[in-house]
């Protein structure tokens, strides 16, 4: 994910005066030493912490400072928490590839799993991205994560045990089999074909958000209500009612993430100017810096910039690895207290909701601090 060149303080020149021209602004820094890697840390005030780190101190003192190594300083000015935290990712993947997340204390968030590549697929919740499987996420916790996946599974006859299955009829099964919630494979009782049709059925109503069910049920109830079956129209109601309590046990988040698009707008360091980052099934796109334009007096339609914007983005395809690291980083932006900008989800870029996202950057650009 490219940045822009960072402002560089050579620190063999008049170090002093050269700090006192640098803007007490957020920003990430890194402090150069003779040899060896980088001295690397974010501010929010970053004249004030580099005097802290490098100017002169008479005296022992506890306080750490890099004057007699530094041998320069970079850095790059910051609009936003997110620009902040995802440059700083950028640089320690950079500069310390074996110790990176650590730096970052970066905590994978989890998802529901559906295990495709099992030849009796199951669910399982999970902070770890694979293979052959499907996955639903991020939540913002574990348990509800697992709080989903439980209910979920209410609905439909898959198994819930972890075990890679044997089946053979002497199987003593388990107590979903006997409660009549598990078409109990382990026992034979249906083929491969079925069971495999009932995780079909589980996909679908998590790939539709829960609509593959709720479509069908709600024609289901006006039709028995234009019958005056009031009694069967209100079990399909009741039925209906805890299908959408399930539902909205989903964090903000959650999509199947192959499916997880939108863009994060953001306050730019750059005065007139916010910050697009576009989110490519769950992968951060490279910044689009996204000013205000005036063309002979006359301001450029913002709809047909984002509009071309859109249409000549470069999605960059990324490792899993990768993939589950900026997963992680969207979590921990979007669902804490921190937060800062806007986020704006959509199925895909053929539907990029233009009208809300000219009104988001509006709001953004307008609450925008001004820089000093």
């Amino acid at each position: 994910m490219p940045f822009n060149e960072p402002e560089i303080i050579e620190a063999a020149a008049d170090l002093d005066r050269s700090l006192e021209n640098v803007p007490d602004r957020p920003a990430v820094f890194q402090i150069w030493p003779r040899e060896g890697q980088p001295y690397l840390a974010r501010t929010s005030v970053l004249r004030r912490r580099l005097k802290r780190l490098l100017g002169e101190r008479a005296g022992a003192s506890r306080i750490l400072n890099l004057r007699a190594v530094a041998s320069r300083v970079e850095y790059w000015l910051t609009g936003s928490r997110l620009e902040t935290h995802l440059l700083f990712y950028h640089l320690a993947a950079r500069h310390f590839p074996d110790t990176y997340l650590k730096l970052l204390k970066l905590r994978m968030p989890h998802y529901v799993k559906v295990i495709l590549s099992n030849p009796f697929p199951r669910t399982q919740v999970t902070a770890r991205l694979g293979g052959n499987s499907l996955y639903f996420g991020p939540f913002r916790t574990r348990a509800s994560a697992e709080q989903f996946e439980s209910q979920t599974l209410d609905f439909f006859q898959v198994r819930r045990c972890q075990e890679d299955l044997h089946p053979r009829p002497d199987h003593p099964g388990c107590i979903y089999g006997e409660m009549n919630m598990c078409l109990r494979p382990c026992q034979q009782a249906v083929s491969p074909e079925e069971y495999q049709s009932e995780v079909d059925r589980l996909v679908q109503f998590l790939l539709t958000d829960g609509r593959s069910l709720t479509e069908p049920l709600a024609a289901s109830r006006d039709r028995l209500s234009e019958e005056l079956d009031f009694e069967a129209a209100a079990r399909q109601h009741k039925r209906l009612e805890k299908i959408q309590q399930v539902l909205r046990l989903r964090d903000e988040l959650v999509s199947e993430i192959g499916r997880l698009h939108g863009v994060a707008v953001t306050a730019s360091a750059a005065p007139g100017a916010v910050e697009l980052w576009f989110v490519a099934g769950g992968c951060w796109q490279p910044p689009v810096r996204f000013g205000f334009e005036v063309v002979e007096g006359k301001t450029v339609s913002m709809d047909h910039r984002l509009r071309k914007i859109v249409a000549n983005l470069q999605i960059e395809k990324l490792s899993v690895r990768e993939r589950q690291e900026h997963l992680a980083l969207l979590a921990r932006w979007y669902y804490s207290s921190w937060r800062d900008g806007e986020w704006l989800a959509f199925d895909d870029f053929d539907r990029v909701p233009y009208r809300r996202l000219v009104r988001a950057i509006s709001r953004v650009a307008t609450s925008a601090p001004v820089s000093p």
